[in-house]
């Protein structure tokens, strides 16, 4: 079987499970989506506990549904978020606590978001400490599936490609305990993530550690340049490395902890 059907078989049985114990939340139908679930905010809880967590100062986060608990939790506690856009379409967005002081639960939805918030240019991407991922399937290794459209990697790629994360920056996820497998096969641009908390427990992933350097252009469909413009600078960067421009000192800080 090839790795990319095998990941979709991994995926609908997953969706299936979720479905069939009920513990699966709108948005729906749930497949094809980062699955929302009952446990979310306690699955949120936990992680938010976790020494990383605790340390970092700046996070960034997906947009999904069963993250936004955790957004809201992480805007409470003081932290500076950036969140990407729906399909990185517009970037990112830069959230502090000052921005969404007394807004915390509209801040952590996408449009309240881009309401609160503001969309910041690849110059102005701060020094991230944790990175947040959602997840269709993890294993207790590390291993990662998303909902196949290859977003989440992009964004560590980008992330990676202008300095914001390193390879020691920990990635972490929350997901319902049926999202837990055994098996997820690998391609060469997926990452793996660090923690996982589900709303029962914490997983310290254990198994081999992969983080592309960067983006792997030659792997990526020309159509993501189209949709995706932070990706056009990037390749417009790389090809004129003399033409592109230092992060500013500003914006950057050293990591926490």
């Amino acid at each position: 079987m090839d790795v990319k059907r095998e990941k979709h078989e991994v995926r609908m049985r997953v969706y299936r499970a979720l479905e069939a114990s009920g513990v699966a939340l709108p948005p729906k139908p749930i497949a094809g989506r980062i699955p929302n679930f009952k446990g979310a905010a306690a699955a949120a809880r936990r992680l938010a506990g976790q020494g990383e967590l605790i340390k970092a100062r700046v996070v960034f986060c997906n947009p999904d549904s069963p993250q936004r608990p955790l957004r809201e939790l992480l805007l409470r506690r003081g932290k500076t978020l950036v969140m990407a856009t729906p399909r990185l379409a517009r970037g990112f967005i830069l959230l502090t606590p000052g921005m969404a002081a007394g807004r915390y639960r509209l801040a952590s939805t996408i449009r309240g978001a881009f309401k609160v918030g503001r969309l910041i240019q690849l110059d102005e991407l701060p020094q991230v400490d944790v990175k947040v991922t959602g997840s269709v399937a993890v294993t207790e290794r590390g291993d990662r599936l998303g909902k196949g459209h290859g977003y989440s990697e992009l964004e560590y790629a980008i992330l990676r490609e202008v300095g914001a994360v390193s390879e020691e920056t920990p990635v972490a996820t929350t997901v319902h305990d049926l999202q837990v497998v055994e098996h997820i096969p690998a391609e060469p641009h997926d990452i793996t993530v660090d923690l996982i908390a589900t709303p029962i427990r914490l997983i310290e992933a254990r198994g081999e550690v992969r983080r592309p350097k960067g983006v792997m252009w030659e792997l990526l469909d020309e159509r993501y340049l189209n949709e995706i413009p932070v990706l056009m600078e990037l390749r417009k960067r790389a090809a004129h490395p003399e033409a592109a421009r230092k992060l500013p000192s500003s914006t950057r800080h050293s990591h926490s902890g």
